[in-house]
């Protein structure tokens, strides 16, 4: 009903979901319910009858509230973040980490831009699942559409996966350079390789909404 056809004269199915992402995780911070309110969202995620720009925010929103902390690190950076909610934030980070090999159960069915986004949070919490499941297909770095650099960013993931900070370092400050104003060089380097992600897909989801509108 919530993403189908039209349920009232001004009904904007975006705008709803950018008021729910909102309640859940309020401008960028974990409060109490915020890992309840991620179950919603991993629901969403991997739901056929949601529009593919939708199930991409729906991982977006499940990447940014499991990454709260270290993300926000790298914008204080050296000093520590403030208003942090600790605990919420750990029930967040545990809510996203232990539905992640679910949401990588639609990752064959999916088009490249929600394959990125569904790669971000395998190689955010890497395992011997999740790892070889964004991995081993022969198409997984397929590019599309032209430019976006998809296929460049998955691969990306990989690295962050991989847990070698010195390469990792290496590939984030040659991606930023090219394309961002990277972090700060004292920041750890899968905090600075966290908040380089975020701008990732916030580039591609607003030029793959943009594509699909209407659709």
């Amino acid at each position: 009903m919530l993403f189908g056809a039209e349920i009232a004269p001004s009904w904007d199915d975006r705008s709803f979901l950018g008021d729910v992402y909102n309640e859940i995780l309020h401008q960028d911070a974990c409060q109490p319910a915020t890992a309840d309110g991620l179950v919603l969202f991993a629901a969403l995620a991997v739901d056929d009858g949601i529009p593919a720009r939708h199930r991409l925010r729906a991982v977006d929103l499940l990447y940014r509230a499991a990454t709260v902390a270290e993300r926000h690190l790298t914008e204080t950076w050296p000093a520590t973040p403030q208003r942090a909610d600790l605990d919420s934030e750990a029930r967040a980070c545990s809510a996203v980490q232990s539905r992640t090999p679910d949401l990588l159960t639609r990752w064959s069915a999916e088009c490249p831009a929600v394959r990125l986004a569904l790669a971000v949070p395998a190689g955010v919490f890497p395992t011997d699942r999740t790892l070889p499941a964004i991995a081993a297909p022969a198409d997984v770095h397929a590019p599309a559409p032209h430019g976006t650099g998809i296929g460049d960013y998955v691969r990306f993931v990989l690295v962050l996966g991989a847990q070698d900070d010195d390469r990792l370092l290496t590939v984030t400050e040659r991606l930023a350079d090219a394309y961002w104003t990277g972090t700060a060089r004292g920041v750890p380097a899968r905090a600075r390789a966290l908040h380089f992600i975020g701008q990732i897909l916030t580039m591609v989801g607003a030029g793959f909404a943009q594509s699909r509108a209407g659709q």
